[in-house]
C-alpha cells in the first residue's frame, strides 16, 4: 500500500485519469499531427506515468502559475510551495519508502517538466529538495539518517539545501577549500569551516548537505548540518539578491565558522566526488526534462501570440514563413529532447544509464531550450520586454539552467573524454 499521495492518487483514480489523459493528450484523431506532442511521446508512458503527469500539471497550472509573476517581480519564494508539493507527492518521488512515492525516473521527470513549464526557479527549489538532498541521504546515508530526515522532507516540513559550489571553485569542485576537522572541545563532533555560494534554498533550509574535505585525509565527505543545532556565529546563510534569473526561487550562501556537526551526521562510506556527482546526476536528469517544459510553454505562448497578432494588411504573424520556421525548429527540438530524456530515464531505472548519457541530455536540452526560447522571443517584438508575456522570464531562467549543475562546455568535455579517452580538463 502506497503511503504517499502521488502514487495513491495515480493508482486509485486510474480510470478517471485515463479519461483525463485522453482528453489532454489525444484530442485529435490518431492519424493527425498533434503540435503539442509532435512525436507522440505520450505513447511511451505508462498509465500511471500519464496520471502522475496530469496530477503535477493540474497543480502547477492551477496553484503555481497564478502567483509566479509577482514572485518573480518581488524576488520572493514562498516555502509553503514545498509543503504543497509534498501534499501531492512531488518531493522525493523516485525514492521508495520513507513516505515517498517510489515512482519511475520518467514519472519524476514528468513532474519536473510540469513545474518548469511554470518557472525554472520553482523546479530548482523542488530539485534541490528531492534529487540533491533527499536523493543524497537515500543513497549514502545511514538508516538512522534516512528515518530521521526523509519522511519530513517528503512532506515539505523539513527543507534542504545542497552545499558544493564555492566562490572560487565552481566547475572545479575538487579544489574546494571547505574543511572538516575534529572539534577542539566537543568529543564525537567535527568542526566545519568554509563558504559555499549560489546555493538554492540555503536561507530557508533546515538541513544543509555540505561537502567538505577532512583535514586529516584530504578526502571529500558529506555532512548533514542541522541549523537548529548550530550555535550563534557558526552558521550563516545570507540570501543573494538582485538576480537576473531564477528570481522566483531563493538563493544564498552557506558560511561556516567552526560549525559543530556530530560524527553521526556524516555519510559513513562515500568519499571523494562520487557522492556529490551522483546526486548531481539525478538532478541533471530532472533538469533535462524540466527545460523541455519551459520550452514547450514558450512554444505555446509564441504560437498563440502569432495567431492573434495582426500585421501587414491584417494578416496574423503566423502566416509568415520566418515565424513558422521559428516554431517548427523549437517544436522539433522539444520533441527530440523529450524522447531522449525518456530513453535515458528508462535506462536509469534499469541500471544501464551512464553519467555521460545524462551529461548529453542535460547539455543538449538546456542548450536547445535557451537557443529556441531566445528565437521565439523575437516573435513578440517589443512586447517581449513586458513580463506579462512570460517569455522573457523563461529566457532569463534558461540561461541559468544552461550554466548550473555543469555548465554546457563542461558537459562537452565530459563527453569528449568519453569519446576520445583523453582528459581535456587540465
Amino acid at each position: 500500500m502506497f503511503r504517499h499521495a502521488l502514487r495513491t492518487v495515480a493508482r486509485s483514480n486510474a480510470s478517471s485519469w485515463r479519461q483525463v489523459a485522453v482528453r489532454s493528450y489525444a484530442t485529435v484523431p490518431k492519424t493527425a499531427f498533434d503540435w503539442r506532442d509532435p512525436l507522440a511521446s505520450k505513447n511511451l508512458l505508462t498509465e500511471e506515468e500519464l496520471a502522475i503527469a496530469e496530477t503535477a500539471e493540474r497543480y502547477c497550472q492551477e496553484r503555481m502559475l497564478p502567483r509566479v509573476l509577482q514572485a518573480y517581480r518581488d524576488e520572493h519564494y514562498d516555502p509553503k510551495i514545498l509543503q504543497e508539493m509534498g501534499e501531492i507527492g512531488l518531493l522525493g518521488a523516485n525514492i521508495d519508502g520513507y513516505g515517498c512515492a517510489g515512482v519511475s525516473t520518467v514519472a519524476g521527470g514528468m513532474t519536473t517538466r510540469a513545474v518548469e513549464r511554470v518557472d525554472s526557479g520553482y523546479r530548482s527549489g523542488m530539485s534541490v529538495q528531492s534529487s540533491l538532498v533527499m536523493g543524497g541521504i537515500h543513497e549514502f546515508g545511514t538508516e538512522e539518517q534516512k528515518e530521521r530526515f526523509l519522511p519530513e522532507m517528503a512532506k515539505g516540513r523539513l527543507l534542504g539545501a545542497f552545499g558544493l559550489t564555492e566562490p572560487n571553485h565552481g566547475s572545479d569542485p575538487g579544489s574546494m577549500e571547505s574543511v572538516a576537522k575534529p572539534h577542539a572541545t566537543k568529543k564525537g563532533y567535527y568542526s566545519l569551516s568554509g563558504t559555499k555560494t549560489w546555493i538554492t534554498n540555503s536561507p530557508i533550509a533546515d538541513v544543509l548537505l555540505v561537502w567538505a574535505k577532512l583535514q586529516e585525509t584530504g578526502q571529500i565527505r558529506g555532512f548533514l548540518v542541522e541549523r537548529k543545532d548550530c550555535p550563534p556565529g557558526t552558521l550563516s546563510t545570507p540570501a543573494i539578491k538582485d538576480k537576473n534569473g531564477l528570481r522566483a526561487s531563493i538563493t544564498g550562501m552557506i558560511q561556516m565558522d567552526e560549525c559543530p556537526v556530530p560524527e553521526a551526521n556524516m555519510f559513513p562510506d562515500v568519499e571523494g566526488l562520487k557522492g556529490p556527482f551522483s546526486c548531481l546526476n539525478s538532478a541533471r536528469y530532472g533538469i533535462s526534462m524540466g527545460v523541455m517544459g519551459a520550452l514547450e510553454d514558450c512554444i505555446d505562448r509564441a504560437r498563440t501570440y502569432a495567431l492573434e497578432r495582426k500585421q501587414f494588411k491584417g494578416n496574423p504573424l503566423a502566416k509568415y514563413q520566418l515565424i513558422q520556421k521559428k516554431l517548427a525548429d523549437a517544436a522539433t527540438d522539444a520533441a527530440y529532447g523529450t524522447l531522449a530524456s525518456i530513453q535515458v530515464g528508462r535506462l536509469k531505472d534499469e541500471g544501464k544509464a551512464t553519467p555521460e548519457m545524462i551529461s548529453m541530455v542535460k547539455r543538449q536540452n538546456c542548450d536547445a531550450a535557451l537557443r529556441n526560447s531566445r528565437i521565439l522571443q523575437e516573435i513578440f517584438g517589443g512586447n517581449a520586454v513586458s513580463d506579462e508575456y512570460h517569455i522573457g522570464r523563461h529566457v532569463a531562467n534558461l540561461y541559468v539552467t544552461q550554466t548550473y549543475e555543469g555548465q554546457s562546455d563542461i558537459h562537452s568535455l565530459i563527453l569528449g573524454r568519453a569519446i576520445t579517452g583523453v582528459q581535456a580538463f587540465c
